[in-house]
C-alpha cells in the first residue's frame, strides 16, 4: 500500500476536463435503456446482479444489457454471463486492465440506449426500478438529465448496514448542485444519466479515483437537471475488499476529496472550498483513528499523512487545534 505524498500535486487544466463521449452512430437501433454492469474480480456477485435487472422483464428492444470486464484476474465473469445471462446478456472483455472510472467510460462509450443506468457487478436493484424512473420521467414532462434513487447499504453478505440519505433539495427538478457540494450523499447503482448529457458534457473524469461519480452528479445537475426520487430501489455494496474500502485503507480516498475540492472549485463560484477542506481534514483523521482502534497501523499511518499534507496548505483553525489539543491531553491522561 503506498503512502500518501508529503506534498499533494494539483491538477492539470487537461485533468480536469472531461473525457469526450461521441454520439451513437447513425443507423443503429436505439433502446430506451442500457444496463452496463463494469465487473472486475466480482464474478461471485454477478449472478444476483443479473438476476435482479432480468427480473424487471424489459424485451430486447427496449434495454440492452450487458457486462464490461476490465480484465479480471481472479475469476470468470464472462461464464457467468453465459449461465445466467440467458442469452440475453452480451458480454465484452476489455484488452488491458484501466481502473474502474475507466470502465465506467467505457461503459457509456458502448451504451446506445437513451438512459445509462451503470450498475456495478456487485451491487443490485429492486423491482420496478425502472418502471418508478420512467413513470417519474413522464410525470415531469421535462428533460431530466440525472435521476438518482435512495440506495441500501448492505455488507459482503447482502445484510443491510444503512440507507442512503435522502435529497430534499432535488425532489423537485433542479439545476442547483449546492446539496451535493459538502458530502456525496449518492450510490452509483441508484443514478440513471440521459445519454444526451454525456454527449453534450463528456464523461467521469479518470484523474478522480474515488470522487468522480461524485464530481458528475454535481455537474449533470448543474449543467443538466437532477431529480431525487425517495424510495430505496437499488444497493449499493461495502466491504474492505472493494474499490472503496481499499482506497479508505491507503488513504487515496483523502487524496482524491483535496482533488475534487480543486475541480469544483474551478466550476463554481459559490463552491465553500475552505470549508470542505476543513471537513476532509476531520474526515482523514477519524478514519486515521478508526484504523488505529483496529490495529491496522499501515491505515492510520497513510490517512494521518494525507490529512497532514492538507492540513499544511489551510490556514489556522482554532477549532481545529483546540480538538487535537483535546484528544492528545485525553490521549495522555489515558482516557
Amino acid at each position: 500500500m503506498t503512502n500518501p505524498p508529503s506534498t499533494l500535486p494539483k491538477l492539470t487544466l487537461e485533468e480536469m476536463t472531461p473525457p469526450v463521449i461521441r454520439p451513437v452512430a447513425p443507423g443503429i437501433k436505439r433502446p430506451r435503456w442500457s444496463v452496463m454492469i463494469p465487473t472486475y474480480n466480482c464474478a461471485r456477485f454477478l449472478r444476483e446482479t443479473l438476476e435482479t435487472v432480468l427480473s424487471q422483464d424489459i424485451n430486447p428492444e427496449e434495454m440492452q444489457i450487458e457486462v464490461i470486464d476490465d480484465c479480471s484476474t481472479l475469476d470468470d465473469p464472462e461464464a457467468v454471463v453465459r449461465e445466467f445471462g440467458q442469452g440475453r446478456v452480451s458480454f465484452h472483455r476489455k484488452l488491458t486492465n484501466a481502473g474502474a472510472i475507466h470502465n465506467f467510460n467505457t461503459c457509456i462509450e458502448r451504451s446506445t440506449g437513451h438512459y445509462v443506468h451503470i450498475l456495478h457487478g456487485d451491487d443490485f436493484i429492486k423491482p420496478d426500478f425502472y418502471r418508478t424512473i420512467e413513470d417519474r420521467v413522464e410525470e415531469h414532462q421535462e428533460e431530466i438529465d440525472l435521476l438518482i434513487v435512495r440506495c441500501l447499504i448492505v455488507d459482503e453478505q447482502g445484510g443491510l448496514v444503512s440507507l442512503s440519505p435522502r435529497i430534499k433539495e432535488l425532489e423537485s427538478p433542479s439545476n442547483d448542485p449546492s446539496c451535493m457540494f459538502m458530502n456525496n450523499s449518492v450510490r452509483t447503482p441508484g443514478c440513471v444519466v440521459r445519454r444526451s448529457f454525456y454527449e453534450r458534457h463528456g464523461g467521469f473524469l479518470t484523474p478522480l479515483v474515488h470522487t468522480a461519480d461524485w464530481e458528475l452528479w454535481a455537474r449533470a445537475t448543474a449543467l443538466g437537471r437532477g431529480l431525487f426520487i425517495n424510495e430505496p430501489l437499488a444497493a449499493y455494496r461495502y466491504f474492505d475488499g472493494n474499490d472503496t474500502g481499499r482506497l479508505s485503507r491507503s488513504g487515496q480516498n483523502i487524496i482524491d476529496h483535496y482533488r475534487l475540492a480543486q475541480v469544483l472549485t474551478s466550476y463554481y463560484l459559490s463552491f465553500p472550498r475552505l470549508r470542505f477542506m476543513r471537513g476532509v481534514v476531520s474526515s482523514a483523521s477519524a478514519q486515521a483513528d478508526r484504523f488505529l482502534a483496529l490495529g491496522d497501523s499501515t491505515a492510520f499511518q497513510a490517512n494521518r499523512l494525507a490529512a497532514n499534507a492538507i492540513r499544511r496548505e489551510l490556514p489556522p483553525d482554532p477549532r481545529g487545534l483546540i480538538r487535537r489539543f483535546a484528544r492528545k491531553l485525553a490521549f495522555l491522561c489515558g482516557l
